[in-house]
C-alpha cells in the first residue's frame, strides 16, 4: 500500500519548482497555467523574489500546490502510471490537501490556483498583525497540549493548530494565550516551545472570517469524485463522498490539522512507501520517525528523478 503527499506552508523557499520546470515540459505547463490563472507573474516571486515575498501566505499557498502538482505529472510521465497506479491514498498538510484534491482531478489546476489564491488573502486579512500568534511546543503528548490549552485559555483564544507528530504540535491564537501557553508548556516539561514565525494565526477560530469566505468560494465550486481517496486533515480519515470533502476544506480553515493521526492511520494500514511532492521533505520526515521500516521518497528537483530514468 501507497501514500502520496504534499507539503504545506512552511516548505516554501526561494527557487522551488524552478529546476523542475527548466528540465520537464509538464512542470513548466503547469507553472505556465498557475500564472495564466493568477494573472500573477508568480513564478517571478518564485524564483527570483525575496523569502519575505514568497512566504507571504497570498503567494505561499498557490506556489507549493504548484511544485506539488509539476513534481507529481512528472512522476506520472516518467513512470508511465496514473494516480491510482501510483498511490492508494493521497493527503496533504493543510493547504497540501488543496494540492491532493487537484491531483484527483477533484477540480482543476486553475479552479485551485484560484482558491489558494483567495484563501492566502482570506486567511492574512483574518486577524490585525500583531493580534495572533503561532508556538511549537516540542516534547510533551497531545492530551498535556490539550491542558495546556484549557489553561491558557482565559488569557483569550488558544487552540490546536497542527497535531504534527508525537511531541510536536503547534498552537494558535491570541498572542497573550499563546505566549502564556508557552509559559505553562516550559514549566511542565516541554523540551522547547517558542513563537513561530508566521504572519497570521492559521487553524484556529480566529480564523472564522476566512471560513465563511471559503465556505461561499467552495460552495460555489464543482467537485468531482476524486481518483483515489483523500485522507482529510479535519477527520484523519479517507473519503470520496464530494460533499464530505468540501465541508472538510471549510471545516480545516479554522481546525485542527490533525497529521499524527494521518500517519498513524497509514501505519494501521500497512503502508510501505510514502512519497512526498512538492517543496521540501518535512512530511517524510515524520513518517520515517512515526512508522517503523517505512520506504520514504521524495520529489522536487530533476536529480530526484534520475534514479527513475
Amino acid at each position: 500500500m501507497k501514500f502520496i503527499v504534499f507539503p504545506g506552508q512552511g516548505s516554501q523557499k526561494i527557487g522551488m519548482g524552478k529546476k523542475l520546470s527548466e528540465n520537464f515540459s509538464e512542470a513548466k505547463h503547469v507553472f505556465d497555467e498557475v500564472n495564466d490563472a493568477l494573472k500573477l507573474n508568480l513564478t517571478k516571486i518564485m524564483w527570483e523574489g525575496s523569502d519575505s515575498e514568497i512566504s507571504l501566505t497570498t503567494n505561499a499557498q498557490p506556489a507549493l500546490m504548484a511544485c506539488g502538482v509539476a513534481a507529481f505529472r512528472v512522476l506520472s510521465t516518467i513512470k508511465n502510471k496514473s494516480l491510482s497506479q501510483l498511490a492508494d491514498f493521497s493527503c496533504g498538510h493543510s493547504l497540501g490537501e488543496y494540492t491532493a484534491m487537484t491531483v484527483a482531478e477533484v477540480f482543476s489546476l486553475k479552479e485551485c490556483a484560484i482558491l489558494l489564491r483567495l484563501r492566502g488573502e482570506a486567511m492574512q486579512k483574518a486577524v490585525p498583525v500583531g493580534k495572533g500568534a503561532m508556538a511549537a511546543l516540542i516534547g510533551i503528548t497531545i492530551n498535556q497540549t490539550n491542558e495546556i490549552v484549557k489553561k491558557a485559555q482565559i488569557h483569550g483564544i488558544c487552540d490546536i493548530g497542527n497535531d504534527n507528530s508525537e511531541g510536536q504540535v503547534v498552537i494558535s491564537g491570541d498572542v497573550k494565550a499563546v505566549k502564556k501557553a508557552i509559559d505553562i508548556a516550559k514549566n511542565n516539561g516541554a523540551k522547547r516551545a517558542i513563537l513561530l514565525p508566521v504572519s497570521a494565526p492559521f487553524h484556529c477560530r480566529l480564523m472564522e472570517p476566512a471560513r465563511v469566505i471559503m465556505e461561499e468560494a467552495l460552495n460555489n465550486l464543482k467537485f468531482n469524485t476524486p481518483l483515489i481517496p483523500i485522507i482529510s486533515n479535519i477527520t484523519a480519515l479517507p473519503h470520496t463522498d464530494t460533499t464530505i470533502l468540501k465541508n472538510n476544506l471549510i471545516d480545516q480553515v479554522t481546525g485542527t490539522v490533525r497529521w499524527r493521526e494521518t500517519m498513524e492511520l497509514a501505519k494501521n494500514r500497512g503502508v510501505k512507501t510514502l512519497t512526498e511532492l512538492g517543496s521540501g521533505k518535512v512530511l517524510t520526515g515524520i513518517a520515517k520517525r512515526m512508522i517503523k521500516g517505512i520506504a520514504n521518497e521524495s520529489f522536487e528537483n530533476p536529480e530526484d528523478f534520475d534514479i527513475l530514468l
